[in-house]
């Protein structure tokens, strides 16, 4: 199969996936690059924009059909993700958290009721954030110091959340809170708590180095009263539910990175092609040549890394191979993006330093990939782990069948 860029492709789509890469490409070229220095320098993804995205789906794509979805898999989000991603990041993260974190959460661990009243708005019109990170637990995310108490039919949240995505868009927000700290982290429970809870407050805007679109927000929950109805799966499965999607949300983020390095690497490319020096391109230079082959190569391992744990987990799979499969993907794709925007910004010289360029920006979004949803030292402590554990790779063992 050869994709509209004219590269050969090995890891072949369905065609309904092709489709979708399709139109998310057009739309990202058509509808959203042109306004992606608009959003950088307001740090504000605009409502109709936003609406466009619920129009197109893509807001909704792994919510069955029978609750107005677009009944498609984690591969699909990670596709649609990339093809954003290669445009605005920015834009994508917001997809990202939607499909991958909030979604995916309501559609594993939501009830039969949950399901009705939420699922069909968030693949309309309904933005969702996700509230798991306080200011005092970061890498060590299950140190969460909200509380939920029992009253009666409710729980009664008190909280602060910090670097909620999503935030300043949602109109619900799935939260985390300890409803047993004699418990530990199996006191953990999450909550579907609506944006117009009583005692519910959204805090200014972060002001950021990169994906300075995506709305980065502190919450803070006083009293906030949450009926017994909206804990998805049960009390103390918070754990589990925060475990289990953020591992999933590793290939959102993943599938963000790849798509910021091929966005990185094409502007780079183009540039190369056209820029002369010495009475010639510079693309014919091997200085300028050799990085960039690299890069592309970099950035196919990254995709079909991407795309391997997404596959996997659309397969049921929720074990240990998952687990360091995902780990692997994200860790590994933002390492990439990290050298494929450096490597672009070099190509562009001096001219990579002006925002009349996009090559700056590629630069600062990518910096945040190894940081959320898991630090590369993190990841890698996971990675290691399952090696240590299982005592071989998923490759060493398919070779001694």
């Amino acid at each position: 199969m050869r994709a509209p860029s004219g590269r050969i492709r090995t890891d072949r789509l369905l065609e309904e996936e092709e489709a979708l890469r399709d139109t998310v490409r057009e739309w990202a070229e058509e509808k959203l690059r042109p306004r992606v220095r608009e959003m950088d320098r307001d740090a504000l993804i605009p409502r109709d924009l936003v609406d466009e995205l619920f129009a197109l789906g893509l807001m909704g794509i792994q919510i069955p059909e029978h609750h107005d979805g677009g009944g498609g898999s984690i591969f699909m989000s990670a596709l649609t993700i990339a093809e954003i991603a290669r445009v605005d990041p920015s834009v994508a993260v917001c997809v990202d958290v939607q499909n991958v974190l909030v979604n995916t959460a309501l559609i594993r661990w939501g009830s039969p009721e949950l399901q009705e009243r939420y699922l069909p708005r968030l693949a309309r019109d309904l933005v969702g954030a996700y509230a798991l990170t306080e200011p005092e637990s970061g890498s060590d995310a299950f140190a969460l110091r909200a509380r939920a108490r029992r009253d009666g039919d409710h729980y009664v949240l008190d909280g602060r959340k910090v670097w909620t995505t999503n935030a300043r868009e949602a109109g619900v927000f799935v939260v985390f809170a300890n409803a047993a700290p004699e418990h530990g982290v199996y006191g953990i429970t999450a909550f579907v708590v609506p944006r117009d809870a009583p005692g519910l407050v959204v805090g200014s805007n972060e002001d950021k180095l990169g994906i300075r679109a995506s709305s980065t927000c502190e919450v803070e929950f006083t009293g906030v009263r949450v009926p017994r109805d909206h804990v998805l799966g049960e009390e103390g499965d918070g754990y589990d539910i925060a475990f289990d999607t953020l591992n999933i949300g590793r290939i959102g983020i993943g599938a963000q990175m790849v798509g910021l390095a091929q966005g990185a690497f094409e502007a780079a490319v183009e540039y190369a092609q056209q820029r002369r020096q010495f009475g010639r391109p510079i693309a014919t230079f091997q200085g300028v040549q050799l990085p960039l082959a690299q890069v592309a190569t970099e950035i196919e391992a990254a995709r079909l890394l991407v795309h391997d744990a997404a596959r996997l987990a659309d397969s049921g799979s929720r074990g240990p191979e998952l687990l360091s499969r995902c780990a692997m993907a994200k860790y590994f794709a933002s390492q990439v993006a990290e050298r494929a925007a450096s490597q672009a910004l070099q190509t562009f010289g001096g001219n990579g330093f002006s925002t009349a360029y996009p090559v700056e920006k590629f630069y600062r979004d990518a910096m945040i990939g190894q940081i959320y949803e898991g630090t590369s030292n993190i990841l890698l402590r996971t990675i290691a782990q399952q090696l240590l554990v299982t005592g071989r790779s998923r490759t060493a063992e398919g070779s001694r069948k």
